[in-house]
């Protein structure tokens, strides 16, 4: 591979910054610019080693800094790597880097130096996921979640998972050359069982993903309501600032707005939406029409109904499109707003419209919560939170021992090697013979080779660091 540079350090004026140079010729680069203190070459320094020295550019001292040599195979990138810190200063880093250029380095794209870590077998696809999730992390639990897949825990039960497959197939190949002989690692009695175990382990980490995208990339949630209830005004509650215009007047918000907002071990995607009501004015209705559609998109949807007023008809169809939502499995808030006056309609009305919505449809009734609120004085806020991320955190994870997936590449992943396995399984059941069994085993072991990347495509892995920094 060619010789790739990059500042490493985020762009901007400040007390240092580090140039990272890796590839086979990173040192022969890196001893042109830099010459070391101590009088020996850079090229002779040994890996993991810092040395103080003088920065070279076109025969001339531009500045004084720190080399820091990795030797391959003891590197981020498995290759060679110098890094010189340098001070700070916006003209002098790149004066740097261009230095760097000119003695034979090309550019680093985005992400290439992680890239080149998981082409060169230091990590594996989860953990080059996780380096851009530490970098993005906005909370905490993100920050564990992301800290555990870069220490290689989902990796460890892919590899336990591939392990018991590969012994699987071994059986089913030594049956089909050996028929007469009783070679096989696994006797034909354990074979389903073990297929089953296989199963449950897969069961078990399919079943974390709710809870991982929640943290990983947040939750789709759309702010719903007629005009005028406070829906603006929630979304400014819930972030703690001034994110929406407020006004008195009906059909203020005519687009979409978004904001992130952490609720406890969670990140809400929230989506302020326009008052949703019949409307002859075409802007309005255009904010409308985008405001039905972040609802269908939503995973999670509040629905603001305003206790000063009584309820109407334009109520009525915000309370039937949260249940439609409910049936159809999403999660929602009904958001009672203005709980600091005198209410016009209390819980059990609002219940009764949601029945009534349903029409005995059967839905999961742990799915839909009511909460009174005051979005002007901020009451009930941190509870309609905590209601949110019960929803998608059923409780601690422990994230250092159980292997958590999160985004949907992974998810993806695991239910394709599961319904593998569960074709394997029924094969088993009907009688079939260890070729029809053995060929969908195989695709369970393909689909867990997509998890952590054996046998992942360059395109999935050019999207995948194409959206990393340069300089990672």
């Amino acid at each position: 591979m060619s010789t790739i540079a990059a500042i490493a350090t985020p762009f901007g004026r400040g007390g240092i910054a580090v140039i990272r140079i890796s590839g086979e010729n990173a040192l022969g680069v890196a001893e042109k610019m830099f010459i070391t203190g101590c009088g020996t070459a850079l090229s002779e320094i040994e890996g993991g080693s810092a040395v103080y020295g003088k920065i070279i550019s076109g025969g001339e001292r531009i500045d004084d800094g720190i080399a820091t040599v990795f030797r391959a195979p003891r590197s981020y990138t498995g290759e060679d790597i110098v890094e010189i810190s340098c001070h700070g200063g916006i003209l002098l880093t790149e004066r740097v880097l261009k230095t760097a250029f000119d003695l034979g380095a090309t550019q680093a794209g985005p992400g290439e130096f992680t890239q080149r870590a998981f082409l060169n077998g230091k990590i594996d696809l989860s953990g080059a996921e996780a380096v851009i999730g530490l970098i993005d992390a906005e909370n905490e639990e993100k920050l564990r979640l992301c800290a555990s897949h870069a220490s290689g825990v989902l990796k460890k039960r892919c590899d336990e998972i591939s392990e018991r497959l590969i012994k699987l197939l071994s059986s089913v190949y030594v049956k089909l050359d050996y028929p007469e002989e009783d070679l096989a690692e696994v006797s034909e009695s354990d074979f389903k069982a073990e297929m089953e175990a296989i199963y449950g382990l897969l069961s078990a980490t399919a079943a974390t993903y709710k809870q991982g995208k929640a943290v990983s990339e947040g939750v789709y949630t759309a702010i719903v309501g007629k005009p005028n209830t406070g829906k603006s005004s929630l979304l400014n509650a819930l972030a703690g600032e001034q994110k929406a215009i407020v006004t008195s007047v009906a059909g203020t918000t005519r687009d979409v707005i978004e904001e992130k907002v952490n609720a406890g071990r969670i990140t809400l995607r929230l989506f302020d939406t326009a008052g949703i009501r019949e409307s002859d004015d075409v802007v309005e209705k255009i904010g409308i029409e985008r405001a039905r559609a972040k609802a269908d998109e939503a995973e999670l949807i509040i629905a603001v109904l305003d206790t000063s007023r009584p309820l109407d008809q334009e109520d009525g169809e915000i309370i039937s499109l949260a249940a439609e939502a409910v049936i159809s499995g999403k999660s929602v808030i009904l958001a009672l707003n203005k709980c600091d006056t005198e209410p016009r309609f209390d819980t059990d009305d609002v219940k009764k419209a949601l029945d009534d919505a349903t029409r005995n449809r059967p839905f999961d009734e742990n799915r839909v919560k009511l909460c009174k609120i005051s979005a002007q004085t901020g009451q009930g806020v941190e509870e309609l939170k905590g209601i949110a991320e019960a929803f998608f955190c059923e409780g601690y994870v422990d994230y250092g021992s159980v292997a958590v997936i999160a985004n949907a590449r992974q998810n993806s992943a695991v239910c394709e090697a599961m319904g593998a396995l569960k074709r394997a399984i029924a094969a088993f059941e009907c009688g079939m013979g260890a070729d029809v069994c053995g060929l969908d085993l195989e695709a369970a072991l393909a689909a867990i080779g997509l998890l952590d990347g054996r046998t992942v495509t360059d395109r999935i892995t050019n999207e995948i660091f194409h959206n990393f920094c340069v300089g990672k």
